[in-house]
């Protein structure tokens, strides 16, 4: 298909900066077949039926944006160095990451980065790391000093909150981001990016939850930058998705595809979540235990076996999320819904407002 079918325009002012307080006080668009309704998150248990199941993302942001100097050993002074920073995506191995680094031009095979040189490390003194390779589009693979615990102590000593390049570029992190971009039920860390829909849960929506009889479900993806990365292609079949590590026990899918066969109905928490349940089904709704890279990329056309209903926050235009979207509920009822929020003044992308979409009977 092609990727300007997808485009859409957001003025500047719908771009949230922060998210809403209390969380739950955000906007919530319910999008239905029989039309849209104007709502608030803390709604929430009025929209699901009782025996629904939520299913959450557990997975725990870390500080994964680096920057640092790159250094050559064998040059004069002052030659040979470079300010870099790189963007953990995706972890390969207990010492080695694959990282989006700026400006990539600079860096080549066997050059070694200093990380945290303004000398606030950890008790190591700085964090290190040779390249080992260089990939496109900016993509590097970095082998670091330490491995395992004592790398996650160091990258969370000198690293920052990743956040969005839509906030980033308005303004700087700060402490504060340290808790807005975090779910209240983070457990596990290796995320680089927040799964946003789930931003909005407090414990007081947890227990209204519960007092509606809806379950809730925990599984983990351990979303990627790339999850930012603008399509360029023309066309979705010309687009590369970038791998995302996901884990589902044997516990969990048994417990679904139970839900599933007694007629239950699936509602995903983000569409990190629907991803990974979608990469876990069988063709027949079956879902089976899952642990490995996904680099699932849903578009019109797709059938989905395992998601009955997503709850989500608004997404870029042309993105991956957006087409995504399109294909749960349809492109010309996201594109409607999406005019309704942008005129009613909803607010976007992952510190903004969510939605509630069923999904198309087609789909």
């Amino acid at each position: 298909m092609r990727v300007d079918l997808f485009d859409f325009d957001l003025p500047e002012e719908r771009i949230a900066l922060r998210p809403a307080e209390p969380r739950e006080s955000a906007w919530l668009l319910q999008v239905a077949p029989s039309g849209l309704t104007d709502r608030r998150v803390a709604d929430l248990p009025d929209c699901l039926r009782p025996d629904d199941i939520l299913v959450f993302n557990d997975t725990r942001v870390i500080p994964a944006q680096l920057v640092g100097i790159r250094r050559r050993e064998g040059l004069p002074e002052g030659q040979g160095v470079a300010e870099i920073e790189a963007t953990l995506h995706m972890r390969l191995g207990p010492e080695k990451w694959a990282a989006f680094v700026r400006p990539a031009k600079r860096l080549r095979p066997g050059d070694r980065i200093v990380f945290g040189h303004d000398g606030e490390t950890c008790l190591y003194g700085s964090l290190q790391a040779n390249v080992e390779k260089r990939g496109e589009a900016g993509e590097a693979v970095l082998a670091f000093d330490l491995s395992g615990p004592a790398l996650d102590e160091a990258i969370a000593a000198v690293g920052h909150v990743p956040l969005p390049p839509y906030i980033a570029s308005k303004r700087p992190e700060d402490v504060q981001d340290r808790t807005d971009y975090q779910t209240v039920y983070a457990k596990d860390p290796g995320a680089v990016a927040a799964p946003t829909a789930g931003l909005h849960f407090t414990p007081a929506l947890f227990e209204a939850l519960k007092a509606r009889g809806v379950s809730t479900e925990f599984l983990t993806l351990h979303v990627g930058a790339g999850t930012f990365l603008p399509v360029k292609a023309e066309t979705t079949e010309d687009h590369r998705m970038h791998a995302e590590i996901g884990h589902i026990d044997a516990a969990l899918a048994t417990r679904l595809t139970d839900a599933k066969r007694a007629g239950r109905r699936i509602v995903s928490v983000g569409t990190t979540s629907l991803r990974l349940l979608e990469s876990a089904a069988e063709p027949d709704g079956t879902i089976k235990p899952f642990s490995g890279p996904t680099d699932i990329f849903i578009t019109p056309g797709y059938r989905f076996r395992a998601v009955d209903a997503l709850m989500t926050n608004f997404h870029l235009p042309r993105s991956t999320l957006f087409m995504l979207v399109s294909a749960f509920s349809g492109l010309e009822r996201m594109r409607a819904a999406y005019a309704h929020a942008i005129d009613a003044g909803y607010r976007f992308y992952s510190y903004g407002d969510a939605c509630l979409l069923e999904r198309a009977t087609d789909a």
